[in-house]
């Protein structure tokens, strides 16, 4: 019978038998023995009560972290390997199973995103207050979408709602949302906001709001986000990275315009203030201006009285010094006067004489020349040379006329 029987190697009966069990497969267990090789080799066991398959997968499969006693289902096909003969499961997908795995998940992921920064309140952007134009992520038909609608135009009608139509559940939910803020951001959209929003539900209801990917990309926008996914009560990984979080889709309309009716009555008070604060100031700056003119003009009284005293001088001037100069010359006038009625040359016109020694000194007296001296007489009209002969008798009996 083995004779009948077609004889082959390890290897062409390991590759028929991956041909007979070739297919997808979903296979529902707990983790066990997680670990991960190398950064990007995952392996693990799924059990049951009754039998436990080998898993491998890669770290670009998993949307979310896993750890031992988690209960999930896998999709993938599985394989004979060649070179150990062992037989496991090729992981394409990983979907949690059960309120506990969801939350371990929760966790997890939550831990890895805190530890990288992505939920730090620093990084936080403000909101505009007063948007034009607003995206929306979220599903057309769901309850959540026309509330925030209604909400909107009931405080600030007129603001353009700019929406992309999502899953928010299922299998197309994390690829839909993630194309979403992809195309907000790559796109001229001119919107000043983006609002992610969904209604209340279970933590797998949410699961695509607690993914890794879905985070990433809200983490990640250009534009400002608010999140509003769930109830009040409801905590998704996304409201922890948005740029602000609502506690419901109708709190997220409420966050992203305000009341027009709050809006103008703020607009006034801030008027009133301002123009309360101008007034208060004007009056400040008016006293203060007053107060340091006064400073000013007691400071500068003696001076500036002393300014007028000189201009008043400078006005007068001309007068006063016409008035002096009438007294100069007046002065000189009489000053010539005298020195022409003095001037000896005027005497010698009389028929008075100068005599002066030989020295050319003056001589006032007969005692100042003796017996022999040269003397000089100055006439009106010439000079006479002589010589004393006696100096007690006054007739001069020799002399010339120069």
């Amino acid at each position: 019978m083995v004779n009948m029987l077609p004889v082959m190697s390890v290897s062409e009966f390991i590759e028929q038998i991956n041909g007979i069990i070739s297919g997808e497969f979903v296979v529902e267990g707990e983790v066990s023995q997680y670990k991960i090789s190398q950064g990007k080799w995952i392996f693990f066991d799924l059990k049951d009560d009754k039998a436990v398959v080998n898993c491998f997968a890669t770290v670009f499969n998993l949307s979310q972290p896993l750890e031992d006693g988690m209960k999930i289902r896998v999709l993938g096909y599985p394989k004979i390997h060649d070179r150990s003969g062992r037989f496991s499961i090729t992981v394409q997908k990983v979907e949690l199973v059960g309120e506990g795995s969801l939350k371990k998940a929760y966790l997890l992921l939550k831990k890895k995103l805190e530890d990288e920064g992505l939920f730090n309140t620093e990084r936080k952007r403000v909101l505009p207050e007063l948007p034009a134009k607003i995206g929306v992520v979220a599903s057309r038909d769901s309850a959540a979408f026309g509330d925030f609608v209604r909400i909107l135009n009931n405080r600030w009608s007129g603001v353009e709602i700019n929406l992309y139509n999502v899953a928010v559940q299922g299998e197309q939910a994390v690829s839909e949302i993630t194309e979403a803020f992809n195309f907000f951001n790559t796109h001229d959209t001119e919107c000043d906001v983006l609002v992610l929003i969904r209604g209340g539900g279970s933590l797998e209801d949410l699961a695509a709001f607690n993914n890794e990917l879905v985070v990433r990309a809200v983490y990640g926008s250009k534009i400002p986000v608010v999140c509003g996914v769930g109830h009040e009560r409801d905590e998704s990984l996304c409201d922890w990275v948005a740029d602000k979080r609502a506690s419901t889709p109708s709190n997220a309309a409420e966050i992203v315009v305000p009341d027009k009716e709050d809006f103008i009555s703020g607009l006034n008070f801030s008027i009133e203030h301002i123009f309360s604060s101008m007034q208060n100031k004007i009056l400040r700056w008016r006293r203060m201006i007053e107060q340091n003119l006064y400073t000013i003009s007691s400071v500068l009284e003696a001076p500036l009285q002393k300014c007028k005293n000189l201009i008043s001088n400078f006005e007068r001037a001309p007068q006063i010094l016409q008035m002096v100069l009438n007294q100069r010359q007046a002065f000189v006038s009489s000053a010539q006067m005298l020195f022409k009625n003095v001037d000896p040359k005027r005497v010698l016109q009389r028929g008075y004489s100068l005599v002066r020694d030989k020295n050319g000194v003056l001589v006032k007296s007969i005692k100042q020349l003796d017996i022999g001296d040269e003397f000089m007489v100055e006439l009106a009209q010439g000079i006479m040379l002589g010589e004393v002969l006696d100096p007690k008798n006054k007739k001069k009996k020799q002399g010339k006329l120069l």
